[in-house]
Order: structure tokens, then C-alpha cells, then sequence
């Protein structure tokens, strides 16, 4: 069976390619290895109709694509969790508190956490996001560990801990593991400021301020909507052969599909296992050398937002196994296990899992937190089809991977989150429509 294009994948990115190769009037038909299209966004109601988000849910005011493709499908933005009341919670083996600044802060800690600030968000104007190659210093910030860079800076040991914990909340990997070139890359394409102080380092309204009211996934099924019988579930693939004059795509099965082009939106560690031909042994090297951070999400409903009581917003950063919690909806939170922790969750018993964390939770907002009405793990590292989470860019990386990062070598296309810097929904939608738009340009 011939096509135009095939697009492989039907997450956010493959979705949004295809859509965009469809209108543009291009026979395309999109295989997904799952039995549901979404990827890492997926959703499930409760009976009393609230929506729990099991996958991604926030973007921000600098996510212009995914803004852009929400309103063409006729859903809402309205804020996050950033608009909860109350104070952001911290857990540590010595207890937990409240508010800024952290527990463990003395009384220079916090004229540090400042100056270091500062010192990084400079540094980060110096790195262009789309070219970090082209720095005069890049093979050495890439070496360096943002870790190592804060102790160069002087950082006391209280301000490495502050942006330790919350460089694990948002389970992308130890500072201690990941390249300083990266960090400034991604601070560089969303640099923040303009909702808080202009040297912040991480601004939640410009990164997480926005959700889509009528949910995440939503954006998916839309997508899936327009697009009916192109979209074939049930389809995981084996070989890929890229040819000038006609592409083949191989199912598990045996079955064969020819097309002009092909677009891969799955994530770099399933791409691993598809034996790909005819694309160049630099291409291949430049995808195959990126990393996913190894990740979990736990998603808890209550019947109420219990936290409030305490002057909370659901908002937390912890040392436990989880790495951080947020209010995705009234009284539903959302959590993450990052990479650091991942084996210890791998080590429960199945059955263990749903308790442990929820006493991670007690810790920090009370014994209420142990009956939700319902709970949910979605093991993003182990599931043979994500194989992780957000890119991991460990010292070297940036250089390994090099500037062949997120570029085409028609008629092979690359897209997903994996392929841009900053913004795991974002990175899909903008790279999905850009492939998108190169390989209608090319015919």
C-alpha cells in the first residue's frame, strides 16, 4: 500500500505532523505501536466527571506552538496550578516546611542563592539556544556539570541542595549528571523574567502557567479526530528503508507500507530498536547518542484539596521518592519520580507502590493524603514504547549528539519532544509542524 508520507507515532508530535501533512493535501497515514493514540498524554474520568491528566499537562506563555494548535482546535487555555493560593512545600529526611527560603537556608544562603542566579541567566545570554555549538566555549561548558559550575561559583552547600531539589522536581536528572551547556540552552530558549525577577532561573508562569481546560489529552483526541481511518493502532515497527525514490516501513507482523517520506515522531529509545536504512550513519549517530530521563507520574484524586487547610498550594519539591507534587485539577495531584529515583520504585512490590508514595505525600500535606479515592503510576522508563521522559543531557552530550540535533535528511523527517530544547508538549507540537511544513515544501 503506498502513501505520501507515513508518520511514525501517534503522540502530540506525530499527530500534529500528520495533521498539518493532511490539510496540506498529502496522503499520510500515521502507525502507533499502542492501543490509543497520545503517547504521554492520556487522561481518565472519574465518576463525578473530573479529568485526571496521566500524562503531560502544563505549558507556558513562551509555548507558542502548542498555544496556537489548542486554539485551531477550539480548546481553552486557562492557569495552572501557578494560580493556587498558598505556599510551595518542601520535604527533607529532616522534616518538612513551608514557604521560602528553605529550611536547611542560613543566613547567607539566600544573598547566595541570588548571586548565582545571576551569574547563570548571564551566562545563559551568552549561548544561543538554536546553535549552542557555535559558543566559543562549548566543548567546556558541555564537560562541565551545572554541580561542578555552582561549586565553581562559590554556591554554599545549602543553594546546591535548593537547585538540586528542584532540578529532581522536575525529574530531567541530577545537576550533578547534567551538562551545563544544556542547562543555559534550555534557560536561553525560555529565559524567564517577565513574571518574576529578571534574574530567576526558572519562571513557573512562562513554563507551566497554562492547562487546557478540557484536558491535556484532549488535544490528542482532537487531533485523532480529524484525522480517523489514517491513524492504525496496534502497529509497531521494525525496519525502516529511506530511498530518494520510495520509503518502506516494516510492522512486527511482516507487513510492508510504501511512501515517498517518512516522519519518525517516536521518542529515541524506541527508535533504537527500529533497524533503520538508507539514512546516514551521522544522522543516526546523532539520534541514537541522546538519552530520556528514566521517569515515572503518580496522579492522586481526593475528594477535596485538603492541603489548602494548611496554607499550601499543592506545590512541593522532596527528597523522598518523589521529586515534586502539583494540583493538576480540584483536589487531583500530580507528581513526579525522577530518574535518581526510579530504581527504588522499580524495587517495590507492585502492591507497594500506591502506599509508598502516598506516604511521600502525607509528609508533606498530612494524613489525609493516604485515602484518595483513586491513584495512578505511569512508568514512563520501563514502558517499551516511551522508554523515558524528557531529554537527559549528561556532560558531553550536547557536543556527542552535535548540530545535527532536530534536523531532516528528507525524505526522513525526525519530530517529538525529544528534538527541541525546551518544553516537553511544546517540543512536540513545534517539531511535529515543522517536519510538517519541510516535507510538504519538498513535495
Amino acid at each position: 500500500m503506498n502513501h505520501d508520507v507515513i508518520v511514525l507515532g501517534a503522540g502530540l508530535a506525530g499527530l500534529a505532523a500528520a495533521r498539518d501533512l493532511a490539510a496540506g493535501g498529502a496522503d499520510v497515514l500515521v502507525l502507533e505501536a499502542r492501543d490509543r493514540v497520545g503517547g504521554r498524554v492520556e487522561q481518565t474520568e472519574l465518576p463525578d466527571g473530573r479529568l485526571v491528566q496521566l500524562g503531560g499537562e502544563v505549558v507556558g506563555q513562551a509555548h507558542t506552538a502548542y498555544r496556537t494548535l489548542v486554539a485551531e482546535l477550539g480548546l481553552t487555555l486557562i492557569p495552572s496550578y501557578v494560580a493556587e493560593p498558598g505556599t510551595i512545600a518542601r520535604a527533607t529526611p529532616e522534616g518538612a516546611s513551608a514557604g521560602d527560603p528553605p529550611h536547611w537556608f542560613g543566613p547567607r544562603d539566600d544573598a547566595c542563592h541570588q548571586r548565582v542566579t545571576a551569574a547563570f541567566t548571564a551566562l545563559a545570554r551568552t549561548v544561543d539556544p538554536d546553535d549552542p555549538w557555535s559558543h566559543l566555549d562549548a566543548a567546556a561548558l558541555d564537560r562541565l556539570s551545572v554541580g561542578a559550575w555552582l561549586r565553581s561559583e562559590h554556591a554554599t552547600p545549602a543553594v546546591v541542595r535548593l537547585w538540586e531539589i528542584g532540578q529532581l522536581a522536575l525529574a530531567s536528572g541530577s545537576y550533578e549528571r547534567t551538562s551545563l551547556l544544556s542547562a543555559l540552552r534550555k534557560h536561553a530558549a525560555v529565559p524567564g523574567g517577565q513574571h518574576t525577577e529578571p534574574n530567576d532561573h526558572y519562571d513557573y508562569e512562562d513554563w507551566e502557567g497554562l492547562r487546557v481546560a478540557e484536558g491535556s489529552a484532549t488535544v490528542a483526541l482532537r487531533m485523532a479526530d480529524d484525522l480517523k481511518e489514517r491513524i492504525r493502532l496496534q502497529a509497531p515497527v521494525e525496519a525502516i528503508d529511506v530511498r530518494p525514490g520510495g520509503c518502506a516501513v516494516r510492522l512486527t507482523g511482516g507487513e510492508t507500507f510504501s511512501a515517498g517520506a517518512v516522519v519518525s515522531a517516536l521518542p529515541v529509545g524506541p527508535l533504537r530498536s527500529v533497524a533503520v536504512s538508507g539514512v546516514s550513519d551521522d544522522r543516526l549517530a546523532s539520534l541514537n547518542r541522546q538519552r530520556q530521563a528514566v521517569a515515572a507520574k503518580f496522579a492522586a484524586a481526593y475528594d477535596k484539596p485538603f492541603w489548602r487547610e494548611s496554607g499550601l498550594n499543592g506545590l512541593s519539591e522532596s527528597e523522598g521518592v518523589l521529586g515534586s507534587t502539583w494540583p493538576q485539577n480540584e483536589g487531583i495531584l500530580s507528581a513526579l519520580i525522577p530518574p535518581e529515583r526510579y530504581g527504588v520504585l522499580l524495587g517495590m512490590p507492585e502492591a507497594r507502590r500506591e502506599h509508598e508514595l502516598l506516604s511521600d505525600i502525607a509528609l508533606l500535606y498530612g494524613a489525609e493524603a493516604h485515602d484518595p479515592i483513586s491513584s495512578y503510576v505511569r512508568m514512563w522508563g520501563t514502558d517499551p514504547w516511551t522508554q523515558g521522559y524528557v531529554t537527559q543531557w549528561t556532560p558531553g552530550d550536547v557536543m556527542a549528539v552535535g548540530p545535527l540535533h532536530g534536523t531532516h535528511e528528507p525524505p526522513f523527517y525526525v519530530c517529538g519532544s525529544d528534538q527541541w530544547v525546551a518544553g516537553y508538549m511544546e517540543g512536540a507540537v513545534r517539531t511535529g509542524r515543522a517536519a510538517a511544513k519541510e516535507a510538504l515544501r519538498r513535495g
